[in-house]
């Protein structure tokens, strides 16, 4: 079904799970390679790390908006502090602008409800 986020790597969803959802825009023609370079690396990452129960991407009225489902917020945070997502944490703010947003949830959300939601409750990174 268009519009839909379905669970990837053919794991089934458990009855509460971590969703985590980010929004992020590059600063300046000039970062755009850079920003590609981590992104890809990131999402490669997430795909492999220990915990992901999903994990998708998708542009949405110009910014690069990530949807991920993790056992839990743990799960995630060793995610985000390791590896690949590590270091595009440590130029995020030079390249880029964004917002993030997490929660416990027993669904996992469609891209208009992603987008809504980052919008509504995302806080500025």
């Amino acid at each position: 079904m268009s519009g839909e986020a379905t669970p990837s790597h053919g794991r089934q969803l458990p009855a509460q799970f971590y969703v985590s959802i980010t929004g992020l825009r590059v600063r300046s023609f000039l970062y755009v390679l850079t920003f590609w370079r981590h992104a890809i690396a990131s999402k490669i990452q997430s795909e492999k790390a220990p915990g992901i129960l999903h994990s998708d991407v998708k542009r949405i009225n110009g910014i690069q908006h990530t949807l991920t489902a993790w056992e839990n917020r743990e799960a995630m945070k060793k995610f985000i502090y390791s590896g690949p997502h590590a270091q595009a944490i440590r130029v995020f703010r030079k390249i880029a602008t964004g917002k993030t947003f997490g929660f416990e949830a027993s669904k996992l959300p469609n891209w208009d409800e992603v987008h809504s939601l980052w919008k509504e409750h995302g806080k500025d990174y």
